[in-house]
């Protein structure tokens, strides 16, 4: 009976020790099954817009005398959209059309005294240097001519500019200036959207923006009639999000032929195309210490390899995959920079 306790106490002492020096429980990861265009939505609402829109002013101060047209009026190029008063220029003209005529008379004079003085220099009755001082001062008038001619080409195209008309055709979208205001030089009077080109225009999560493909196309329908729509192909992202929706636009340009129905600031639903590229994105925040590396966790052993991957541009805090990853495949999005190869890994944690 004496040997029973303290092998019973060893026993124990064992377990315990076997306790204390069992491995950790494996530890969650944030990761993520990465899958081509990831958030996409089927649609989105979206506005037609035009492509060209232009603040429109005068080049010059002066006073607005007119403006015969207001907002929503549809324009063709060459159409008068405003008027300055004209006194000022209109005096300006009569100023320099009075300056050529006083230049010319001077000229006509001084082309009589220089034929007088050459006359007179081969009688021999004056001396050669009155006509040189003849032939000087008929260059000058001469000069003064032309200076005045340059005046008055001026003064006309500045009285032109007291004319404003349409640079293209379109739809007047905003007014800034009402009759009898002083505007200076480059002061906008109105808003002249261009109706040649139409576009449509979404904002997009970052997370969807870096799943599409340049080029992408989408079919665009009327909020109002949805059986009229068309196509529309993806022109151009806005390079910076937006600070408080932190979204980022996205251009389409209509179809040639779509419907004059797209009219500028209608609504639209724009719909995916089914036969859009698809392309995979991770997180910024799952790049092994900002590289190209990644950690993909094989969840047949719950451990996690090292991957490296071929990117492309990031857009906003995603990045796209080029090549290195297939659909269905999980990605450690945080907390990559503690992890080792082939580290036991637990059960997936959503972001």
């Amino acid at each position: 009976m004496r040997l029973v306790l303290p092998l019973a106490l060893l026993l124990a002492l064992a377990a315990c020790k076997q306790d204390a020096t069992a491995a950790p429980t494996p530890r969650p990861v944030v990761s993520e099954v990465v899958s081509p265009r990831s958030g996409l939505q089927p649609s989105y609402a979206g506005t037609v817009a035009a492509r060209v829109e232009t603040d429109l002013g005068f080049p010059i101060n002066g006073t607005l005398a007119a403006r015969p047209v207001e907002e929503g009026d549809v324009v063709a190029k060459g159409a008068t959209l405003a008027l300055l008063d004209p006194q000022d220029l209109d005096a300006d003209v009569r100023a320099a059309e009075a300056g050529v005529t006083v230049a010319a008379a001077q000229l006509n004079s001084a082309q009589d005294a220089a034929d007088r003085a050459n006359q007179l220099v081969a009688k021999g009755v004056d001396s050669p240097a009155t006509a040189e001082a003849a032939k000087s001062a008929l260059a000058a008038a001469t000069a003064r001519q032309a200076q005045a001619q340059a005046a008055l080409v001026q003064a006309k195209d500045l009285r032109s500019f007291a004319t404003l008309t349409a640079p293209q055709d379109g739809v007047v979208t905003q007014v800034d200036a009402q009759p009898g205001a002083k505007l200076t030089a480059g002061q906008p009077v109105l808003r002249l959207a261009a109706t040649g080109e139409r576009e449509v225009v979404i904002d997009l999560s970052e997370q969807d923006v870096a799943g599409i493909s340049p080029g992408a196309t989408f079919r665009v329908r009327l909020e109002v009639a949805k059986e009229i729509a068309s196509t529309a192909t993806l022109r151009a992202i806005d390079p910076v999000s937006d600070r408080a929706t932190r979204t980022r636009r996205l251009h389409l340009t209509l179809a040639s032929d779509a419907s004059p129905a797209f009219r500028l600031g209608a609504l639209v639903q724009v719909e995916t195309d089914a036969r859009m590229e698809a392309r995979l994105t991770v997180p910024a925040t799952a790049l092994i210490n900002g590289g190209s590396d990644v950690w993909v966790v094989d969840r047949t052993t719950n451990t996690v390899h090292r991957t490296t991957l071929k990117l492309g541009p990031v857009t906003g805090e995603r990045v796209l995959v080029l090549s290195g990853l297939t659909t269905g495949q999980e990605v450690v999005v945080k907390g990559v920079n503690s992890i080792q190869d082939g580290q036991a890994v637990g059960p997936r944690v959503a972001k």
